[in-house]
């Protein structure tokens, strides 16, 4: 390659890099933040720290235990409007995060109140949580241009009852608002609206990839059966051979119906790139810690086959 035509492309590259948009080029903005501060700052894993942390952008805290969670919900009650459950696969609850002894904040920054049906409405202290009455939190999603994101979620992190974008708004402000490292100051000051949001759920799917709990179970030979039943020491074994560690298990219909799973960590660095130590549950399953519990079939017509 010449030397004029090397030049040329190190600067299409520069530009590229720079978020440069070309004629007929659509440029996608970084949605991560600011994290320059935490290099040169203490390594260690949240909840773990022995010295006071004085940059809460570099490590979520209090809130350092941090769960990921999903459901197996066998229907969504939106199959007509084309809300469908991924087929071989759990879904995305969410990500939260519980203070270090288990305890909990909720709807820490009302600025940031996204969820058109707040759950509590009224916090512990009295203060009343309004119904967001805004644009859905897709509309965010679109304006970043992550269409890829959007679909994503669409297939993956599903509402039974509620508008993908109902629930997707109510995580967010229940839980993110209350996680240091998506703080709005962790951005810096070419912060740009809703970033702290597409931010969020870019490292609640980053999370979800790491917890593959249809294809742990199955690789151990429990799949869905009508008519199969599971202990939940069989339940917690599988899932302990792949993580090294008991997450909790969430049960209806008096204990034997699975539904739910809860992984808990702490994190090393932030919430949004750092690595997951996965912790055994500190939450009493709900499932019976003896009995038969059903891990139901979905509904044939409440399934369809999603790309992973």
């Amino acid at each position: 390659m010449s030397t004029a035509k090397f030049a040329l492309l190190a600067s299409f590259i520069g530009l590229v890099k720079a978020g440069f948009a070309f004629p007929g080029q659509v440029s996608v903005p970084n949605t991560f933040p600011d994290l320059s501060a935490c290099v040169s700052g203490p390594s260690f894993f949240s909840c773990e720290n022995t010295t006071v942390i004085t940059n809460t952008c570099c490590s979520p805290t209090p809130g350092g235990l941090v769960l990921q969670t999903q459901f197996w919900d066998t229907y969504t009650g939106l199959e007509k409007q084309g809300q469908k459950l991924p087929k071989n696969s759990w879904t995305i609850h969410g990500l939260w995060p519980d203070n270090c002894d288990g305890s909990f904040e909720q709807y820490c920054d009302l600025s940031r109140q996204f969820d058109p049906s707040p759950s509590p409405a009224i916090l512990p202290d009295g203060t009343v949580v309004p119904p967001y009455t805004g644009p859905g939190v897709d509309t965010f999603i679109s304006a970043f241009g992550r269409e890829d994101l959007l679909e994503y979620m669409n297939n993956f992190w599903v509402s039974q009852g509620s508008p993908n974008s109902h629930f997707w708004g109510h995580e967010f402000s229940k839980h993110a608002t209350c996680t240091s490292t998506f703080d709005v100051a962790c951005y810096g000051p070419n912060y740009r609206k809703h970033q702290d949001v597409i931010d969020f759920f870019d490292a609640v799917v980053r999370a979800f990839h790491q917890f593959p709990t249809f294809d742990m179970l199955a690789a151990a030979g429990i799949t869905p059966s009508n008519t199969t039943t599971y202990t939940l020491t069989q339940l917690q074994n599988a899932i302990k051979s792949q993580t090294g560690s008991v997450p909790y298990f969430g049960c209806t219909t008096n204990g034997t119906v699975l539904s739910e799973v809860w992984y808990f960590n702490h994190v090393h660095g932030t919430e949004q790139f750092g690595a997951f130590k996965t912790l055994d549950s500190i939450t009493k399953s709900t499932c019976s810690p003896s009995g038969a519990i059903r891990y139901l079939e979905r509904t044939p017509s409440s399934e369809r086959e999603v790309r992973r």
